[in-house]
């Protein structure tokens, strides 16, 4: 008797931009002060965008990376290559090869002021 053909899982067939689905996912669970930062002109920069998020507290800034990750796994079929921070959950930073995600608590934020470091290339506000 010959055994039922596994059934297999396609890929997600997710047809939209990386760095929306990812700005949704944050603006689905709340994160604040979201900006896209567009580096794809600047010179000399190994990635296209850097989208820089708060969230209220720890678990809030874990949230926000938690569904980044889960939403870009489920939809596009993408991980980052890297995850930082995550064990004190201050600063999260994800790494998806040409965008770069930011996750930070009010104060660390405003201490590290990325977005002025990046002034010179266009942002969008969220």
């Amino acid at each position: 008797m010959a055994r039922p053909k596994k059934l297999s899982k396609e890929a997600p067939t997710f047809q939209g931009n990386l760095e929306e689905l990812i700005i949704q996912a944050l603006m689905e669970k709340k994160g604040e002060q979201i900006v896209c930062i567009d580096l794809k002109a600047m010179h000399h920069v190994l990635f296209d965008y850097f989208i820089i998020c708060t969230g209220n507290s720890k678990p809030h800034v874990e949230t926000l990376s938690d569904f980044v990750q889960e939403s870009t796994k489920k939809l596009a079929g993408i991980r980052p290559s890297y995850v930082e921070g995550r064990a004190n959950g201050e600063w999260i930073l994800l790494d998806y090869f040409n965008i770069i995600v930011h996750v930070f608590q009010p104060e660390v934020r405003q201490f590290y002021n990325i977005e002025s470091l990046w002034s010179d290339a266009p942002s969008i506000r969220f």
